[in-house]
């Protein structure tokens, strides 16, 4: 079992990395900010050491169930109809799981996840990466709900 002030740094560390996440998304104008990403990675992070050292793994997915409800109040549509804050519910999900990795003292594999989440929050605006955004290239290809180009319908 670690001792409590390996735990505390393990808490520290889930606070920091998703600190970060939260402060790229009030940056960005996200749904949430630096203190509800924090918080949500912090208490991960807290629940997750205290857990393990304990063999009460199921408490980590219940913690995350609540996650997702927390990540689901941050989804709304706007007046055009379109769905927003999907991203910042992922991210939400991702600062949750951060926490739990930082918590169950992988601090590699916490900062790396981190590392990727904000590569992922920001590869559009980063100069030489930005072409790897997909909607630059989403008006050469056919939507999903689009009708087969060049066919007529059927019964006509």
């Amino acid at each position: 079992m670690p001792s409590e002030w390996e735990m505390v740094a393990r808490v520290a560390l889930g606070f920091a990395l998703t600190f970060l996440i939260g402060f790229e998304r009030e940056v960005r104008g996200g749904a949430a900010g630096d203190r509800t990403y924090s918080l949500i990675g912090t208490a991960a992070a807290a629940l997750s050491a205290v857990a393990l050292a304990h063999n009460a793994g199921n408490a980590i997915a219940g913690m995350i169930t609540g996650v997702g409800f927390a990540g689901a109040a941050l989804l709304f549509r706007g007046q055009t109809g379109v769905l927003r804050g999907i991203t910042s519910a992922a991210a939400v999900l991702a600062a949750a799981v951060i926490g739990v990795v930082a918590g169950a003292g992988y601090p590699v594999l916490a900062t790396a996840s981190t590392a990727l989440v904000l590569l992922t929050l920001e590869l559009r605006f980063l100069p030489v990466l930005r072409y790897l955004d997909s909607r630059r290239y989403a008006a050469m290809f056919q939507g999903d709900d689009d009708p087969p180009k060049g066919r007529r319908p059927r019964g006509r």
